[in-house]
C-alpha cells in the first residue's frame, strides 16, 4: 500500500536517503525542508525531478498545512542534530525539535493523516544497558576523579567494581543527558500523545551511530565518522578521545532508510486497535564495534594517518551504548545489508556533504 509520502527534512543526510528508498517502494514523495545554511551550506540540494519540494519550515504552520495536503503517511525526520556547540544552543534545539514537531503534529491532527514515523535517537537512552555480578544496574556519572586517573569504565553502584557493558532494548529506561537528547525524548512523548489522542499510529525509530555518504562534514554537529574523515582529508590523524574502547553500534544510512520506509508499512498494517499505538525501535546493526576500531577503519581505507588515542575525555559523554536490534527484525521483517567492513571501506573514499550539493540517485 503505497500513495503520497511526506518527507521533513528530506534534502538533509538520512532524509535524502529516506526519499530514494521510498521512490523505490511506489511511494509517490514530497519533501518539506527549510534548506537551513548550517546544514546544507550555500546550495541547495537536488532532489529527483518527481519529488515534489515545499520549502519551509516544519514550526511554520502555513507551510505544514500546504505539504499535508493529500498526503498519506509522514516521515519526519527535520530536526537539529548533534550534540551542539555548549547550552547557549538550547533554544535553537527546542524550537527546531520541540515546537515544531508539536506544529507538525498538531497539523496533522485536523488532517486525516494518521501514519507516523518519527526519526528519534539512541541519546535517549543516555548510557547503555549495564551489568555486574547481580544482574543488570543502572550506571551512575562517571567520576571526574576516576576520568583523570584513566579509568573510564563507570562503576557498579552496588559493588564499586567496572561495570560489564550489554545490550540497550527498547523497554529498557531512558536517560537522556544533554539537551538534544532530551528534546528527542521530547519528540518521542508528543508522537506517542497524538497517537494516543487521534488514533494514529506512530513508529519512533531510535537510529544508532549512522555513517554514510553524504554526511556534512566541518561541523561540530556531525557524527564522529564524518569528524574522523574530516581530519584524515586535512592529512591529520583522527583524534579518538579516552581509550577509544567505547562501544557504539554503527549502522549504514541506506539501511538507516530502508527501515525507515519499513516502519511506514508497520502503520499501514497495524490498525482497526490491534497492536500499539506508538512503538519504539532501535535501528541498528546488531553489531558491538568501537570508536577506536572506526578510526582506524577509515584511515586504513584512506591510507592515512594511523589515529592517535589521546586519553582525553569531555564530561557527560556517554562510554558504551550498543543495540539489542532483535525487535526491529520480528516485527518489522528487516535486517540490515551493509556489512560494516564494506561500509566503512566505502565512506572512506565517498562524497560528503558541503557547499556542493549531493545529488540524490
Amino acid at each position: 500500500m503505497t500513495g503520497i509520502l511526506l518527507v521533513t527534512g528530506g534534502a538533509g543526510f538520512i532524509g535524502s536517503r529516506v526519499v530514494q528508498a521510498a521512490r523505490r517502494e511506489g511511494w509517490r514523495v514530497r519533501v518539506l525542508d527549510s534548506f537551513r545554511r548550517d546544514v546544507h551550506g550555500d546550495a541547495i540540494p537536488v532532489l529527483p525531478d518527481d519529488v515534489e519540494v515545499v520549502r519551509g519550515d516544519v514550526a511554520d504552520r502555513g507551510a505544514v498545512d500546504a505539504a499535508l495536503d493529500g498526503v498519506d503517511a509522514v516521515c519526519h525526520l527535520a530536526a537539529k542534530v548533534g550534540l551542539g556547540v555548549d547550552f547557549s544552543d538550547a533554544p535553537d534545539y527546542a524550537a527546531s525539535n520541540v515546537l515544531a514537531t508539536a506544529q507538525l503534529l498538531a497539523a496533522m491532527a485536523a488532517t486525516e493523516v494518521r501514519r507516523l514515523v518519527l526519526a528519534s535517537s539512541m541519546v535517549v537512552y543516555g548510557e547503555g544497558a549495564y551489568r555486574d555480578s547481580h544482574g543488570r544496574v543502572a550506571a551512575p556519572p562517571r567520576a571526574v576523579a576516576d576520568l583523570r586517573r584513566g579509568e573510564f569504565e563507570p562503576r557498579s553502584p552496588r559493588t564499586g567494581e567496572p561495570l560489564i557493558p550489554d545490550l540497550v532494548r527498547e523497554d529498557d529506561a531512558v536517560d537522556p543527558r544533554n539537551v538534544y537528547a532530551l528534546t528527542k525524548l521530547a519528540q518521542e512523548h508528543l508522537a506517542t500523545a497524538w497517537a494516543r489522542e487521534t488514533g494514529g499510529r506512530a513508529a519512533m525509530l531510535r537510529y544508532h551511530n549512522v555513517y554514510g555518504p553524504g554526511m556534512p562534514r566541518d561541523t561540530p554537529y556531525a557524527g564522529v565518522a564524518a569528524l574522523f574523515r574530516s581530519r584524515l582529508e586535512a592529512g591529520l590523524a583522527p583524534l579518538v578521545f579516552e581509550d577509544g574502547c567505547q562501544r557504539r553500534d554503527f549502522v549504514h544510512v541506506d539501511d538507516v532508510a530502508s527501515a525507515t520506509v519499513a516502519a511506514v508499512g508497520w502503520t499501514a498494517r497495524v490498525t482497526g486497535g490491534e497492536g500499539p499505538a506508538s512503538r519504539a525501535f532501535n535501528v541498528a546493526s546488531g553489531e558491538v564495534r568501537t570508536i577506536g576500531e572506526l578510526a582506524a577503519a577509515i584511515a586504513a581505507a584512506r591510507g592515512g594517518p594511523a589515529p592517535i588515542t589521546t586519553g582525553d575525555f569531555r564530561l557527560g559523554d556517554i562510554r558504551h551504548v550498543t543495540a539489542s536490534a532483535d525487535r526491529i527484525r520480528a516485527e518489522l521483517g528487516w535486517r540490515p545489508r551493509v556489512a560494516f567492513a564494506d561500509g566503512v571501506r566505502r565512506f572512506a573514499l565517498e562524497p560528503m556533504r558541503d557547499a556542493a550539493a549531493v545529488p540524490v540517485p
